[in-house]
């Protein structure tokens, strides 16, 4: 019966995808940024909140994201505005996966040595989506760390020559130490969002930015 169920729901979904207008063709939205900056989080807010359905799975382990994951046909209605997005969550980019950073996490030597090869090929399927297939991008900071790296400065130089459409989140402003400021500093050009993903907070404004960029 579950069986059944799938394939009327995809058939559903690919019917709808060959019978809509090009305006009503879902954004795909790429969620970027460094490892454990929250991008799985809120990736998984919002789905949750607009399908009740998650992404992914949440760890602390860095790099626990190694392939590109999707949410489809997740729409999102705010302020009069609409969009309907097809979420993508990346592994996060970085210049080196160690795969002694695994082993910091009681992971066992040969384990951590596969992680940091998948995590490695996440970063480059990460970034041929960024270059080829994404509409917009939703970049994620951790608003308790330093902006200025040279990870953050390329791929907003990437973001800004394919003329993509960008928000910027603060992630994390439930710390203590968070600056969603510092953020905003280091990146004027565009407009910067603080949010908490993991407690909630200014979900209502991420969505009226998202459904105002996006839509």
């Amino acid at each position: 019966m579950g069986l059944l169920t799938d394939l009327r729901s995809s058939i559903s979904r690919v019917t709808a995808k060959l019978f809509a207008t090009p305006g009503q063709e879902p954004k795909r939205i790429g969620i970027y940024g460094p490892p454990n900056a929250g991008k799985t989080t809120l990736a998984n807010r919002i789905a949750r909140d607009w399908t009740g359905d998650a992404v992914g799975p949440e760890s602390r382990v860095p790099h626990e994201t190694r392939r590109a994951r999707r949410k489809e046909d997740v729409e999102i209605k705010r302020n009069g505005n609409s969009v309907t997005i097809d979420i993508v969550d990346t592994p996060g980019v970085t210049t080196k996966v160690d795969y002694k950073e695994f082993l910091e996490h009681d992971i066992e030597e040969e384990d951590a040595v596969r992680r940091s090869r998948e995590a490695t090929e996440g970063v480059a399927e990460a970034m041929h989506w960024l270059r080829e297939d994404v509409d917009g991008v939703i970049y994620v900071l951790d608003a308790a760390e330093d902006p200025f790296t040279q990870v953050n400065t390329m791929l907003i130089g990437i973001i800004e020559s394919k003329d993509l459409p960008v928000l910027i989140f603060a992630n994390k402003i439930d710390l203590e130490e968070a600056s969603a400021q510092q953020i905003a500093n280091a990146f004027p050009q565009h407009e910067t969002v603080p949010l908490s993903a993991l407690e909630g907070d200014n979900m209502d404004e991420v969505y009226d930015k998202i459904a105002e960029y996006f839509g």
